[in-house]
């Protein structure tokens, strides 16, 4: 990573200083987020305290998150920054932190300690995997599949590789229209062993293998952009297996009743978390800083599981993991590091991406479109 390290103490003081002692406040905040059942458990989790605490404060909510990258660029070069905190992926955000688009933290100075007394570093550790990137859920991308089309007398599918049997489980599929986790399935699946699969698409015989491999389902498969887009498809009964991130499945089976099931094997490990948009006006950043403080201390990330099946960042925050806010169930079977659903998990490697997501978001479109 390209951090500006001999800026970072610098800019702690400058970050720490407006949210602690700023005589004005915005009195709105522009957040960017996923939408969905996610969102919705920001808003249950963060927001809605945080304005109860200061009604004053407006909170304008954009859907733009799977862009995040390119927005942020497009705003920094057009001199116009209108968002103020963005949540983004961990490989997204080292992309940001090292083109100076996201502002870089001193996490002990702007958030708050755990509540069992630890640093925030200490208690966010490995998670922090960037100085801009502040964490708040560990999640999955995994697979769910249409129970009531499980063909007689078949097993129902259990992971990634169920996607590629055509064969035993017909009909189409969904896949995010990115290359992050389609590639690595398709290696992995091709026969590739896990602890290779980066250094082999790092070569060009690689990405083709890759390709190739993704090719043999290509004409089946409906590719989808908005994270809400595999869940619908998957109620409407449109495809049989869908990709898709683990929170929204457990919305759709647990809170939805939708006759869908889980696969989990190989179900691609992330982290998601705020940056800061560098550059903003003191005001904004000053009301951003109090409540990023707010919203990401231990409570906080704890209240969040109970709306939606992401493990909190802060290691504080497991143990306060209960029971769904509105069912009442247990929240931990349906977690992705629960024992159950994690037997084999893999983990995306963020600084890898952050290297090569470019060239292989281009190749990938270009794909798409043959």
């Amino acid at each position: 990573m390209k951090l500006k390290t001999a800026m970072l103490a610098g800019t702690a003081l400058l970050l720490a200083a407006p949210a602690a002692q700023a005589q004005d406040m915005a009195d709105s905040m522009t957040l960017v987020s996923w939408g969905g059942a996610y969102q919705a458990s920001q808003v249950n989790a963060y927001t809605t305290p945080y304005q109860e605490m200061h009604p004053e404060v407006e909170v304008i909510w954009d859907e733009s998150s799977p862009e995040a990258v390119a927005g942020m660029r497009a705003q920094s070069e057009a001199g116009n920054v209108t968002w103020d905190l963005v949540d983004v992926e961990a490989a997204d955000a080292i992309r940001l932190c090292d083109e100076g688009l996201a502002m870089e933290l001193d996490h002990d100075e702007v958030l708050a300690p755990g509540d069992d007394g630890s640093s925030a570093t200490d208690d966010f550790g490995d998670m922090i995997v960037s100085d801009c990137f502040v964490p708040q859920i560990v999640f999955s991308t995994t697979f769910g599949y249409r129970a009531d089309q499980v063909p007689e007398g078949v097993e129902p599918p259990t992971g990634a590789c169920d996607v590629f049997d055509l064969e035993t489980y017909p009909g189409q599929r969904a896949l995010n229209r990115q290359p992050i986790a389609n590639m690595e399935w398709a290696l992995l699946c091709d026969g590739v062993a896990y602890e290779d699969v980066y250094d082999v698409l790092e070569t060009e015989e690689g990405i083709e293998r890759a390709f190739a491999m993704l090719d043999t389902i290509k004409d089946e498969t409906i590719w989808w952009s908005a994270s809400a887009e595999p869940i619908q498809l998957l109620a409407d009964g449109e495809v049989f297996m869908a990709s898709a991130y683990n929170g929204r499945l457990f919305s759709a089976i647990v809170e939805q009743d939708q006759p869908i099931g889980m696969a989990w094997d190989w179900q691609m490990f992330d982290i998601d978390g705020w940056v800061v948009p560098a550059d903003l006006p003191e005001d904004r950043l000053a009301r951003v800083m109090d409540f990023l403080y707010f919203a990401t201390d231990t409570q906080r990330l704890a209240d969040q599981a109970a709306y939606i099946s992401y493990g909190p960042a802060r290691a504080s925050s497991a143990p306060l993991v209960g029971t769904h806010a509105e069912l009442g169930i247990e929240m931990a079977p349906h977690m992705p590091t629960d024992p159950n659903n994690a037997e084999n998990t893999f983990v995306n490697n963020y600084l890898w991406w952050a290297d090569y997501r470019d060239d292989l978001d281009a190749r990938f479109q270009a794909w798409l479109a043959q």
